[in-house]
């Protein structure tokens, strides 16, 4: 035993010497009958419990907040509770009830008694108060706070009597302590780690009160001095002052499992000299550390949290994980589990993220439906040798983590899911986009209100099926998504959540301008879980925005070549303006030029290589945490090259995409007005299809009008030229997109060499400085010519 041990059980008195405290002293009781007695007059002492408990309302308000906090985290489940008789009745404390005493007489003045009959009283007092009952010259005080127990002395005793005495009162003081501790932290809202350390306090105590019993038995003999009972009592005082002041240490610092163990394990450790005490700090943590190490067990061997009393690592909370697919902000992989920093037990810091992590990957394939169970699972015990439970968690670890990728990787089949996913948002499925795009051009210009999503839906179903898409298998995943807001403030949103601009940006009324289907039209991708976890809402707006990204630059580019097409028309023509409408095309072919360099930039040295480092890396991935941080680091990459992550670069390049637009614009209004009425734009219908092919005449006839109504559209156009400034247009347009162009490469550059950023060295490399110059060099005033020169 850790207190008995150093206790040798004296030999019996040999017979016909009678006990001379039995003969000097008839009148006594054991304390068993004292106790009996202080227990019927507690019953008429109400105030002794208030006495005793200086602050009962503190202790039930604690008690209060931890019962509803507990509820709370357990989705207002009561817990069970003790009846309130078990607080107000003081008798059941097993601590001083102060204001009581042994005896009912008032006792003689021990100043009176000799020397011995002093020792004998004053022992018999200490024996009283070592286990909780007053005597009649020594009494505790009522407790002020959560100080130690203090005793008044009877100042007429003999000082050397004192002085022993004094040295002795220490274990009581201990001893009221833990008494006090044990009764208050039995209570079920302390939790099981707390429960499983006051069970073990309490084994303690009754070896306590065993070595009790045996000194009353000595004193009873008149075998038990002062002198003796001293002797007796050291080895224990040292174990009682321990328990003390790890009783005054949870007390105080209000710990609960995790907080608990680790400051058991800290005062373990901080007795590595004293062997005793080290062994006392290690039984009291292995006892308390049974629970805690049973929730630990099932949690990384099983993935379930069963912890009523808020004492774990990890807090579980209550989100649904089909919101993985709906709300942004929705950070299920996050938030659902979480680490809680106080209940962390020192001895496990370092493994907590692992045991998060562990716990998380099996909890995942649970709720899949599949009954997971560690089969290296094996009862983790405390041990001052961390490397014992650290071989245990690093087991469980890897097993969870083999066990979802598997699961992911080979039954939800992620890569190929992400395969798809590539396909249709990083516009990869060429001749898909070509039909999709002839299919929905007309209905993409409406606004967005006029817009039946159906009729877009069953264009889309019919582009996938006309197309090499036809065979994939994730096609019938892919939908229409017609956004609230345009890409750019969409961009400006996703920057901002990142930002402390949340929620300004969020509550920022949407735009007042009707957007077309082309503005709000984008791609969405339905996700079951648990490919959610990886392709999440947030992921999934990366890669709309990422699409909707390139399929404006697409969108700018057949308006371009619509503009080329278009310009065919004039060429037939010798026009007196044809130096301005060669300026026209020159500075078409460059926009031209500038929007498909910019599409090959993103397609083909941003987003091709980076999929392949994906691809690489999800084969060497040893955990869905690699598997998300990869995936998450190919998006931001993707996002960072293609300049959507830098506000100044998407402000500039926002400029030239609009400065295209409008060019293009202008340039189909132009031209419209230059198209004769119904068949000049379209072969003549031969007359000869039924009475046989036509005379000499009639192709004379023919070719009079066609040279007739090319006359009349020369002088038409010249005179369009001339009225509506054309040329001043033209020249603005061009100015516009060279300084504009000539910014973004100068922001490139300076992005490029003080964020080290060297892919946008590809931007500059490219043939966009070409075009700058060529822009230049357009831009420069030329003469006039004399004659009419025909448009080459």
């Amino acid at each position: 035993r850790l207190l008995g041990s150093s206790l040798q059980y004296p030999e019996k008195p040999k017979r016909g010497r009678p006990p001379p405290a039995a003969s000097a002293a008839p009148h006594l009781v054991s304390p068993g009958q004292a106790a009996l007695l202080q227990r019927h007059k507690g019953e008429a002492l109400p105030g002794a419990f208030l006495l005793n408990n200086p602050n009962p309302q503190s202790q039930e308000l604690t008690r209060k907040l931890l019962r509803d906090k507990q509820s709370k985290r357990n989705s207002g489940h009561h817990l069970p509770v003790f009846p309130s008789w078990v607080y107000e009745r003081p008798t059941l404390i097993g601590d001083f009830l102060v204001g009581s005493g042994v005896g009912s007489d008032s006792p003689a003045p021990i100043g009176s008694l000799p020397l011995a009959s002093q020792e004998a009283t004053v022992v018999e007092d200490l024996l009283y108060l070592l286990v909780g009952v007053d005597g009649r010259y020594i009494t505790a005080q009522a407790l002020l706070g959560r100080q130690s127990r203090t005793f008044l002395v009877d100042p007429n005793l003999d000082m050397s009597v004192k002085e022993l005495v004094n040295r002795i009162l220490p274990v009581a003081a201990s001893y009221s302590t833990v008494t006090r501790f044990i009764e208050e932290k039995s209570s079920f809202e302390y939790g099981q780690v707390n429960h499983a350390l006051a069970a073990a306090m309490r084994t303690l105590v009754k070896e306590y009160m065993i070595l009790v019993t045996q000194l009353e038995h000595l004193q009873r003999q008149g075998l038990l001095s002062l002198q003796k009972l001293w002797f007796y009592i050291q080895p224990t005082m040292r174990t009682m002052e321990i328990l003390a002041s790890l009783a005054t240490s949870v007390d105080k610092g209000e710990c609960l499992g995790g907080a608990t163990l680790s400051l058991l394990h800290d005062r373990s450790f901080n007795y590595t000299g004293d062997s005793q005490a080290q062994e006392l700090c290690l039984y009291l943590t292995k006892a308390a550390s049974v629970p805690y190490f049973e929730i630990l067990e099932k949690w990384i061997y099983r993935g379930i949290i069963n912890d009523p009393y808020s004492e774990f690592m990890v807090e579980e909370h209550e989100l649904q994980k089909e919101k993985i697919q709906e709300d942004y902000n929705d950070k299920y992989w996050d938030q659902r589990y979480t680490v809680v920093q106080p209940q962390i037990p020192s001895f496990l810091q370092k493994m907590a993220d692992k045991i998060l992590s562990t716990g998380k990957y099996l909890n995942v394939v649970r709720e899949c439906g599949h009954d997971v169970t560690c089969p290296v699972a094996k009862e983790i015990v405390y041990t001052l040798k961390e490397r014992a439970y650290v071989e245990q968690i690093e087991k469980a670890f890897n097993y969870a983590s083999r066990v979802l990728l598997d699961f992911l990787m080979e039954e939800k089949e992620l890569v190929a899911h992400l395969r798809s996913i590539k396909h249709y948002f990083l516009m990869d499925q060429g001749d898909f986009f070509v039909h999709f795009m002839d299919l929905t051009e007309e209905e993409l210009k409406k606004p967005v209100d006029d817009i039946i999503p159906t009729r877009l839906e069953a264009l889309l179903e019919l582009a996938l099926r006309m197309s090499t898409a036809n065979t994939d298998p994730f096609k019938d995943d892919l939908k229409i998504d017609l956004m609230p807001h345009d890409l750019i403030t969409q961009l400006l949103r996703v920057l901002a959540i990142e930002t402390k601009q949340e929620k300004s940006i969020l509550s920022a009324d949407p735009t007042e301008l009707t957007l077309s289907g082309l503005e709000a039209f984008s791609f969405d991708y339905i996700v079951k879980w648990p490919l959610s976890l990886i392709i999440n809402r947030k992921a999934l707006t990366r890669y709309q925005m990422l699409f909707r990204h390139m399929f404006y630059c697409k969108h700018v580019e057949r308006q371009l070549c619509n503009v080329w097409i278009s310009n065919k028309t004039a060429k037939q023509f010798s026009l007196h303006c044809a130096k301005w409408f060669a300026g026209a095309f020159t500075l078409r072919q460059r926009m031209l030029n500038f929007v498909q360099n910019i599409q090959y930039y993103m397609m083909f040295e941003v987003m091709e290589p980076t999929w392949h480092i994906l691809e690489k890396n999800l084969k060497s991935a040893s955990n869905i945490d690699d598997v998300l941080g990869h995936h998450t680091s190919f998006l931001d990459n993707c996002l960072k090259d293609c300049m959507l992550t830098n506000p100044e670069l998407l402000k500039v390049f926002s400029k030239l995409m609009s400065v295209c637009v409008m060019f293009t614009n202008c340039m189909q209004r132009f031209t419209q007005s230059m198209k004769l009425d119904g068949e000049l734009g379209r072969p003549p219908v031969e007359p000869g299809t039924m009475l046989g092919p036509p005379t000499e005449a009639e192709r004379a006839e023919e070719a009079l009008k066609r040279k007739l109504a090319t006359k009349h559209l020369a002088e038409h156009v010249d005179a369009l030229q001339m009225t509506s400034g054309f040329e001043a247009t033209i020249t603005k347009f061009d100015k516009n997109f060279s300084a504009h162009l000539l910014d973004l490469l100068d922001k490139l550059s300076v992005f490029s060499t003080n964020d080290c950023e060297h892919s946008m060295v590809s931007v500059i490399s490219s043939p966009l400085p070409f075009l700058l110059r060529r822009s230049r060099k357009a831009a420069a005033p030329m003469p006039v010519p004399r004659t009419v020169v025909p448009v080459q």
